[in-house]
Formats: structure tokens, C-alpha cells, sequence
């Protein structure tokens, strides 16, 4: 049904295709399209603003027109569908200069079919590393390809598909993860393991342990 309601408006003119919105809206209503966010479908929009705070460029804002009502089902079904999907939150990987030599670094959000990784060395790091150890870019990363995540907050099984896919379509010159020496960060060499096994190649990776006061062990 048709009603009128609140609803977020993306305006593309001034959207940079950074991803955050896609990050923090809880129900997958935006996706990068192009390089661009876009609005799946409006039944998908709760209408809260969620999604607007942390927007860099202030591209959104939240409006009220006519458009399906909000669908909590089709919610529970989208999420379910993405969090399994290898395209999901599918954003083109980009060179970049300076600290990072690749973005996005979020695994959620790196599209599986980048050639970027191709010929590089890789760095898969929990997320805390980064704000744990202060040489986190000179030491760990040092200029290789990155790619970031939480195995205790993101879903496990869109990490094993994603980076599944990147393994078997690129060679890589070395693997190392980058851990926390916490139980929560044993999921990523669980992550590694399975997603290694499943790309058909045989990769074996060097793990670096940081611990909560920010040492490598």
C-alpha cells in the first residue's frame, strides 16, 4: 500500500559513493550503484535517518512523499539474502596513495571481482589492530593491499564468500592476517582457513598477534 510517509532522499550530486550510509543503514536499504548510493526499494526505508549522521558529504536527507509502506518482512528477507550474497554492498576497489594503497578496506564492502588484489601482497586485519597498535601502517600493513573486518559483529559467512572469490580470481604474491590476542579474533583464521579451501588454491598465510596494549606478540 501507497501511503504518505517519511523516507530518506539520496542526493546523488553530492554523494561520493563512500559506502557509510550503506554501513549504517540496519535494514539494507541503500546499496552503491555505479558509484553512487541508491535506494533499493522504498519498502525497505524505515524513514528514521539512521543512515544521515555520519554522511561526510551530507548527500541525505529525509523527506516525506508517497511510497510503500515500510516492510518489515521484505527487511528480514533482504538481509538474509545479502549477508549470504557475494555482490551485496558491491563497491569497486580504487588505488589509492598515502597509508592505504587500496579502498574500500571494509570486507563487507570490497567487490569480489576487483582485480586490484591481483599480484599484491594482502593484509586481512581485525579491525581493532588498527586502533590497537600505533605502528599498525608501518609495520602490518607497509604499503600492501587491506582489507578489514570483525568476525564477532559482521556475518562470518558473507566474509568466507567474499574473500573466497578474491583468492580464486587473484594471484597473490603473500597473505597475512593481522589479529587481536583476544578469543573473538580466532573466527578470522577460522575465515581464512575456510575461504582458502574453498577458492581451490593453495595459500598459506602468515599471522601477526597484537596484544591489548598494542605490542606485536
Amino acid at each position: 500500500m501507497v501511503v504518505k510517509r517519511k523516507i530518506i532522499k539520496i542526493n546523488e550530486e553530492l554523494c561520493d559513493g563512500c559506502g557509510i550510509c550503506v554501513m549504517d543503514c540496519a535494514e539494507g536499504a541503500i546499496e552503491i550503484v555505479d558509484g553512487r548510493a541508491r535506494l533499493v526499494s522504498d519498502n525497505l526505508c524505515d524513514g528514521l535517518g539512521a543512515c544521515m549522521g555520519t554522511c561526510p558529504k551530507n548527500a541525505l536527507e529525509i523527506i516525506e512523499r508517497d511510497a510503500s509502506e515500510f516492510d518489515e518482512k521484505a527487511v528480514k528477507d533482504r538481509l538474509k539474502n545479502k549477508n549470504l550474497s557475494c555482490q551485496s554492498l558491491k563497491m569497486d576497489v580504487f588505488e589509492s596513495k598515502g597509508p592505504l594503497s587500496n579502498w574500500p578496506v571494509q570486507i563487507s564492502l570490497i567487490s569480489c571481482d576487483s582485480n586490484v588484489f591481483d599480484n599484491s601482497d594482502l593484509v586481512v586485519a581485525a579491525d581493532c589492530v588498527s586502533a590497537s597498535c600505533p605502528d599498525f601502517h608501518r609495520i602490518i600493513v607497509g604499503g600492501r593491499k587491506l582489507m578489514i573486518g570483525c568476525p564477532k559483529l559482521d556475518n562470518i559467512e558473507e566474509y568466507i564468500a567474499r574473500l573466497k572469490v578474491v583468492f580464486a580470481n587473484n594471484k597473490l604474491k603473500s597473505l597475512t592476517l593481522a589479529r587481536m590476542d583476544v578469543p573473538c579474533c580466532s573466527k578470522m583464521e577460522s575465515v581464512l582457513k575456510e575461504s582458502i579451501k574453498l577458492s581451490g588454491k593453495k595459500i598459506i598465510f602468515n599471522t601477526i598477534t597484537v596484544s591489548r596494549n598494542g605490542k606485536i606478540v
